[in-house]
């Protein structure tokens, strides 16, 4: 599916607006002026100028309005970025093509590890930019779903999901969380080197959660391990716009996992590791029975047995 970047004045965007009038979309976009879907190409126009057409037609329907080749703007040269990265990561990386990695959910009672990794070209950092994207932490359920419903459509990822069931069973087998995490980065970003293949990219960014002779030590026993470019940071989703991505997608489908817990559960599923969800796996032990809980929740967090207490408390 191609993706055609123009940018334009006003005048011109609210002319494309009632031109498109009859694929108008109800509900838009943060920032956005107007968004569009027809059968082969989606169309979103924003405050800033900046028009993006995605779908097989997109080059058809950018040609009517513009030249994306003149109305493009140039990314900054990674010769002159100055990288804002902790740790041992090149200068400049901010400006790279690179594939980003990032994980939500080690932190909540209920619901899975997620992981993602994601594939930012240079060329499109200021597309991305333009869309919202930056650290999921600053965004809320709402910006993060509608961000993601955009971007993984323009730029390759790999999910994957350690469910609650599995996530127990390898836990109770003696393995810790951060090999868990290592395994699943990996992989995820095995998956996105396979899909982008024969290219590649100029660094691979994890968002450091344990250090490089850790991570790469939880790895050993692995059939295939990404070793080339590959660096590590805390706080990557502010050095490179990749791993900003893959924490938003990684957080777009911990809210959805969250949501069919929710819907299984018949009622609303908090998120984190706070009170609330010692009352909310209480409730769960109490409708549904404590066998429930492996399909819910991390067992070994101190909430399982503060939720046990609570239910005990209420049937005395």
């Amino acid at each position: 599916m191609g993706n055609v970047v123009l940018n334009l004045e006003m005048n011109k965007i609210l002319e494309m607006k009632s031109y498109y009038g009859k694929y108008l979309l109800d509900k838009n976009l943060p920032g956005s002026v107007f968004a569009a879907k027809m059968s082969a190409c989606m169309i979103t126009a924003y405050k800033s100028g900046k028009v993006l057409f995605q779908g097989n037609d997109s080059e058809k329907e950018a040609s009517k309005w513009g030249s994306a080749s003149a109305s493009s703007k140039k990314p900054a040269s990674s010769s002159s970025a100055k990288s804002t990265a902790k740790g041992d990561v090149p200068v400049g990386i901010g400006q790279m093509s690179a594939i980003g990695s990032d994980e939500v959910g080690t932190g909540d009672f209920f619901g899975p590890i997620t992981v993602v990794a994601a594939y930012v070209k240079k060329e499109n950092i200021p597309l991305l930019k333009e869309l919202g994207v930056r650290d999921s932490k600053d965004l809320n359920d709402e910006k993060i779903i509608a961000i993601a419903k955009v971007i993984k459509d323009i730029i390759p990822f790999s999910l994957m999901t350690l469910k609650n069931e599995k996530y127990n069973q390898v836990q109770q087998s003696g393995m810790s969380q951060g090999k868990m995490k290592a395994i699943l980065h990996n992989q995820a970003i095995l998956n996105v080197l396979d899909k982008i293949s024969p290219e590649k990219p100029e660094a691979i960014l994890i968002d450091q959660f344990v250090q490089a002779s850790t991570y790469f030590q939880h790895l050993k026993g692995q059939k295939a391990i990404a070793k080339e470019n590959v660096y590590f940071s805390t706080k990557a989703e502010g050095i490179h716009l990749a791993v900003a991505a893959a924490s938003i997608l990684a957080r777009y489908a911990f809210i959805q996992y969250i949501d069919k817990l929710s819907e299984s559960a018949g009622f609303k599923i908090p998120k984190g590791a706070g009170a609330q969800v010692d009352v909310a796996a209480a409730k769960l032990i109490l409708s549904k029975g404590r066998d429930i809980l492996p399909s819910f929740v991390k067992l070994h967090f101190a909430n399982t047995d503060k939720a046990v207490a609570l239910v005990n408390k209420k049937r005395n």
